[in-house]
């Protein structure tokens, strides 16, 4: 692990609220149904905690663990150009509730906290939320404006569609 500090401020804010958007930022919330079922949610969990996700929607992933845990850094490479050194900060492994949320760390493209996570609703319904808040840290991200958070939705929509792939076959309903 390394001691780089994060390059924002609240670090954590998204473990009791995933809609928290510090003044200056840019929110983001993308649910996706991705299904039914007990193993689903288990295929599901499995995959965003062990990076599977990721891997899938072809980004590069170098992590100093094989599954997030809080403090193990992680840099994701996008177009094998951009790389992202970000850090976990918190990870969750409840019965209906499983996945993780990092910060971002000096060199990423943009400062603040994004979250990757699992829930089954009451009635076995299972979803993946994608969320964050941002704003640009470097040339590139300020210069593309809104065009750099359209991006972030589409990553954050694909994310969806990708685990719901992985998944496929395992909905109970």
């Amino acid at each position: 692990m390394s001691s780089a500090p994060f390059t924002y401020e609240p670090v954590g804010a998204t473990r009791d609220d995933l809609t928290y958007c510090p003044p200056g930022f840019h929110p983001l919330h993308v649910r996706t149904r991705l299904g039914e079922g007990e193993k689903l949610f288990q295929r599901a969990a499995e995959a965003v905690l062990g990076w599977e996700m990721h891997r899938a929607l072809g980004v590069g992933i170098d992590a100093t663990a094989d599954r997030a845990a809080p403090g193990v850094d992680v840099t994701v490479t996008l177009a094998a150009l951009i790389k992202a050194p970000c850090r976990i900060i918190w990870t969750t492994e409840e019965p209906r509730r499983a996945g993780w949320a990092y910060g971002t760390l000096e060199g990423h493209p943009e400062c603040g906290e994004e979250v990757f996570l699992i829930d089954r609703t009451g009635d076995g319904t299972v979803w993946l939320t994608v969320a964050a808040f941002s704003k640009p840290a470097k040339w590139y991200a300020k210069a593309g404006g809104p065009a750099t958070r359209g991006l972030q939705h589409a990553y954050a929509r694909r994310c969806g569609a990708v685990l719901r792939k992985l998944c496929e076959g395992l909905s109970e309903a």
